[in-house]
């Protein structure tokens, strides 16, 4: 990417140097914190195929200011160290390393032939409050779904469900102005502008009848393509309901030529604290994948969020014990006769350090004549919050 060495340096040293120089009496002030993980790999395709395993060292780097009862300040960075096999594959530094905000806040410290260095300000805004008014400008979340696996409504930063180890999810670099009009109701609209310069821009209105949460957008995505649609969350029973939809048009395209895409969920947890949830995801968009790790590894839209029409997900979740949990998830991709398999587990060894385990194997046919694609992927991180 041709990033300096002293431009990533400089961002970490001006968190920490800000955090040492604050009186100790304005601790309320300012906040400080992020998290140190070590991450073991394995990736294949079969057991007896070539492995590929990696290293990854992740840190963040968090820091909050609030400057006044209506001014707050916040940046967090994002630093990674991974060596391995996977670095070697052709294309992959740059995947790494890509940042698809209008600015540009990327930085490769330093790469070689099996490693890479990558540092990132993924979040820096700045949010000032009058009244029931709320401006934030800068690289910022706007988080816009309702539902955990799959989210239609996030027209501004789309996420990975297997994307475990982000677990802030990205960012935009956008201007968001929202005002309250009650408790759990308010206005919102948004700008967001993105490495190639298209605009994305939207209205929400989020409202409260009865005992749901309902919302109603609708805007411009990417500069060319009309979007709007609702989302929902609420009880059915005792079990949790929420619901997206969402209807893109093309702006050169007849109208009812564009695509939709429908997320349902639901969840229950039990008086022995096991947990169960689903989720489906339809949608119309054309896909044409030839495999999972085209997917995997490619940086997502709000479009790209699935690479198959139907899914279904399942999860269960139990903690064995205060300190030691579990969860197993599951996708099955009907049109792919294919699926998805995902058990953790979560082991915590003190207040602030976890280790954890994760697996992941998809299994399907992406086209007849390729055959069926597998793909396997396990990982060890131990993680330390501060």
């Amino acid at each position: 990417m041709g990033r300096s060495v002293t431009t990533g340096v400089v961002c970490s040293l001006l968190l920490l140097t800000a955090v040492r120089q604050a009186p100790a009496q304005e601790e309320s002030a300012l906040e400080f914190g992020g998290y140190l993980s070590e991450m073991q790999s394995v990736m294949f395709q079969k057991v007896r195929d070539p492995w590929y395993l990696d290293n990854l060292i992740h840190n963040r780097l968090r820091l909050t200011w609030y400057a006044g009862e209506h001014l707050t300040l916040h940046a967090e960075m994002r630093n990674r160290f991974l060596a391995g096999r996977s670095v070697e594959i052709p294309g992959y530094k740059e995947m790494y390393s890509e940042d698809r905000g209008w600015v540009d806040l990327s930085f490769t410290v330093a790469s070689g032939t099996s490693y890479i260095l990558e540092s990132t300000l993924d979040r820096g805004w700045i949010d000032l409050k009058a009244g029931n008014l709320e401006v934030r400008a800068g690289r910022q979340r706007i988080n816009w779904g309702k539902n955990m696996v799959w989210n239609p409504n996030d027209i501004f930063n789309a996420y990975s469900f297997f994307d475990f180890d982000y677990v802030e999810k990205p960012g935009c670099d956008a201007l968001r102005v929202r005002y309250y009009t009650g408790a759990s109701t308010d206005a919102e609209v948004s700008v967001k502008v993105d490495a190639d310069r298209k605009v994305t821009a939207a209205a929400i209105l989020r409202l409260n009848p009865g005992t749901y949460d309902l919302q109603l957008f609708g805007g411009i995505l990417n500069g060319g393509e009309y979007v709007g649609g609702t989302g929902w969350a609420g009880n059915l029973g005792n079990a949790g309901f929420s619901g997206e939809i969402t209807f893109f048009q093309p702006s050169d395209s007849a109208f009812g030529k564009g695509d939709v895409m429908l997320s349902l969920g639901s969840s229950y947890a039990f008086r022995n604290s096991l947990t169960v949830q689903f989720e489906f995801l339809w949608s119309s968009v054309d896909y044409h994948y030839l495999n999972f790790a085209e997917f995997y590894y490619r940086p997502l839209g709000v479009k790209e969020i699935t690479f198959t029409d139907f899914n279904i997900f399942g999860q269960v979740s139990y903690p064995f014990t205060p300190l030691f949990s579990g969860t197993f998830s599951a996708i099955w991709y009907p049109s792919l006769q294919g699926f998805f398999l995902g058990p953790s587990l979560d082991l915590s060894l003190l207040d602030n350090v976890e280790l954890a385990f994760f697996l992941q194997h998809f299994n399907g046919k992406f086209t007849e004549s390729s055959g069926r694609q597998r793909l396997t992927l396990a990982f060890l991180r131990l993680k330390w919050s501060f």
